[in-house]
């Protein structure tokens, strides 16, 4: 039997281990079935992102059962759970990557609403506005930092708007743009999450998925990025999908949070409210 410690989703020592399957079989019982109208309410009864009825996985492997999703415009989302709950598959699947067995997944407001279930990644991010920033590593190193923003316009139909934009970019962040001309390599961890999360800009999307955002970084790098992330909501206005595993940092961000195991919600609240509840906290918070 794997044994973890607690601490893995941070934000306290804790001298109990803990088992993965002990972890999940504890978080089961935490709330219950959360309804499809709990999780509306949380979007305010407007949903922009929406998952309706979703099973999803890879191959054969069904790993969302029955999932629901809802996020208003503007808002933010974390995801949190024990490993293999199927918290980056939620972002996989809205992305494209996965294999959706039943349900949709839509973009959107009334009227305006779009069924995106089938779209591939390309689409999600040229005709949705929806853009993935991956877990980490995901800069090209010999590339640079300039480069590297260009490449994040490559679905744009001439260079030239993706230059533009790049320039927006080193407009808005002075830490890139004195390191534009440098290879990516040389950036620093944190340097480097702010190249992946503006790369992504360039498309200018409406939608963020953002996958452990603060993964590898030192504390006042993760500071750095959930500044980032502020301003990109409640300044311009995007909408966040995270998954997060320093849990407490991620449901201090979010409006929202979901507690995940084994592919379903076993709690949805406000981030307050799941970072004020103390078997979350026992199990994911790290006190």
């Amino acid at each position: 039997m794997a044994e973890v410690r607690s601490v893995g989703y941070h934000g306290g020592g804790v001298d109990t281990v803990i088992s993965v399957e002990e972890v999940n079989r504890q978080a089961q019982k935490l709330g219950g079935k959360v309804s499809p109208e709990q999780v509306l309410g949380l979007a305010k009864d407007k949903p922009f992102v929406q998952i309706e009825g979703l099973s999803a996985g890879y191959g054969k492997m069904e790993i969302l059962h029955d999932f629901n999703l809802a996020v208003a415009r503007g808002q933010s989302l974390c995801l949190i759970g024990p490993n293999g709950a199927g918290k980056s598959t939620i972002l996989h699947s809205i992305f494209g990557f996965t294999r959706i067995f039943g349900g949709r997944i839509t973009i959107g407001e009334g009227a305006a609403k779009k069924d995106i279930t089938r779209l591939n990644a390309s689409q999600k991010l040229r005709e949705a506005g929806i853009a993935y920033i991956l877990q980490d590593k995901s800069v090209f190193p010999n590339m640079t930092v300039e480069e590297n923003l260009w490449m994040g316009g490559y679905l744009l139909e001439k260079p030239a708007l993706a230059k533009e934009r790049a320039e927006k970019v080193f407009a808005k962040y002075d830490r890139l743009a004195a390191r534009r001309r440098h290879p990516a390599r040389v950036l620093s961890g944190g340097e480097r999450r702010l190249l992946e999360i503006s790369r992504a800009l360039v498309m200018e999307p409406e939608v963020l998925l953002v996958d452990e955002p603060s993964i590898g970084l030192e504390p006042r790098f993760i500071d750095m990025v959930f500044e980032i992330l502020t301003d990109l909501q409640k300044t311009e206005g995007k909408t966040i999908i995270m998954v997060e595993q320093n849990a407490k940092r991620g449901l201090e961000f979010s409006d929202i949070g979901y507690v995940l195991v084994t592919g379903q919600i076993a709690m949805a609240a406000s981030g307050d409210e799941l970072l004020a509840n103390p078997e979350v906290g026992r199990l994911f918070l790290g006190g």
